[in-house]
């Protein structure tokens, strides 16, 4: 008998990834009211963020063996706790339980992607794997969406504290739902599989063994800090350089964050029936670099509808790329494809860290983000290239 479209694990994956996902983007929804409650700066919420995603690289190099050892839906409900646990933590109200909840998050959010992949890859049709990974990385900006429609007017009516409290009740619903399908899900755990043997090295010890996933880590690597650069600066240029005011401004956000929503399964579509993934992920990487480099001239003179559409294009491509990206890792990984994910996983999350970081300090020293989109967008264009030269395996 063929393998059906995975329904039922789809939604359980997606549903996972938007909860945690949403968890973590509440904070820059209301980033002013709990930095002033907080008497902190605003930039706490920065490093809410980078603590979860920098926690998160561990969590994603560690978390192929423990889905070897209890299953992946068990692990997905252990993102899951993590998740009520920081959300419980942070709605304390102190600056220790936020930074102690953002380290809750990040320990298990980085297991979100080589759950899902081991969970789907067996149960889905070769013809359709594209689609179906990249509708289950949908989770990620739909979580963001999620995050800014239901933590603005419930912390005006409420508070953020109690914002945050009403997030666990969706999140413990889901742990619970997922236990009526674990045993039969979780079928093929290894209760005998030594979890620490390796540590982190585990799923490093791939690049050795399949060069070919080589040029996929640079690329992962680029791609995913390019994503949050366009996520991070771009309503503070638009609104320095423009003339765009902050409501204008987060409409070019919600374009581009719309934008990747609804590009991820076309992408998916298109490479199951047409293109290569691989192909298409090099010539995402030439349009987003030559997206990046129109974004740096961006200016008074620019038209909005010119400035709104290119955004809707930085969109599908710099942050339309991750279901493509993980369905190479699952292809190219093959029987490791659980290891493989995580080791882009933890890829992509280093990129977030590290490239927003240099935007920055180039902006700072140039006073140009001319120069800092041009150069994101030459390292987008040279990892297109480094894909085509690649063979298709």
């Amino acid at each position: 008998m063929g393998l059906k479209f995975p329904v039922l694990p789809l939604i359980a994956t997606l549903a996972t990834q938007s909860l945690a996902t949403m968890a973590a983007y509440s904070f820059p929804v209301v980033a002013p009211v709990i930095a002033q409650d907080l008497e902190v700066p605003g930039t706490l919420v920065g490093f809410f963020i980078s603590t979860v995603y920098g926690v998160g690289i561990i969590s994603a190099l560690l978390s192929p063996r423990f889905i070897r050892r209890f299953g992946a839906v068990r692990v997905s409900q252990l993102v899951l706790i993590a998740t009520l646990a920081m959300l419980l933590a942070c709605a304390a109200g102190s600056v220790v339980s936020v930074v102690l909840g953002a380290a809750l998050l990040g320990l298990a959010y980085g297991a979100t992607a080589p759950a899902s992949a081991h969970l789907l890859v067996p149960r889905t049709p070769p013809r359709v794997m594209n689609l179906v990974l990249s509708i289950r990385q949908i989770g990620v900006p739909l979580g963001g969406v999620l995050a800014g429609l239901v933590m603005a007017p419930l912390t005006l009516s409420l508070g953020w504290q109690a914002a945050l409290l009403w997030q666990t009740v969706p999140v413990l619903a889901a742990v619970l739902l997922l236990e009526c399908v674990r045993r039969s899900w979780d079928v093929d755990r290894d209760p005998t599989r030594q979890i620490l043997s390796k540590g982190l090295f585990a799923p490093v010890q791939i690049l050795f063994d399949r060069p070919e996933l080589r040029r996929l880590s640079f690329v992962s690597f680029i791609y995913g800090g390019i994503q949050l650069c366009f996520i991070a600066f771009l309503t503070v240029h638009l609104t320095s350089k423009t003339g765009f005011d902050l409501v204008q401004a987060g409409w070019a956000l919600a374009i581009y964050q719309l934008a990747a929503v609804i590009s991820r399964p076309i992408w998916g579509w298109l490479a199951d029936k047409w293109i290569s993934a691989q192909r298409l992920l090099a010539w995402q990487g030439f349009i987003m670099g030559g997206t990046a480099v129109l974004t740096g001239q961006f200016g008074m003179n620019w038209a909005p509808w010119l400035i709104l559409s290119l955004c809707a294009v930085a969109g599908t491509t710099a942050s339309g790329f991750t279901g493509l990206a993980y369905a190479e890792w699952a292809r190219l990984g093959g029987a490791q494809r659980t290891e493989a994910t995580g080791l882009g996983s933890g890829l992509m999350f280093a990129g977030v860290l590290l490239l927003p970081s240099l935007f920055s300090v180039t902006v700072t020293s140039f006073d140009d983000y001319g120069v800092s989109y041009g150069v994101v967008g030459a390292l987008a264009a040279f990892s297109g290239f480094l894909l085509l030269r690649q063979k298709s395996t």
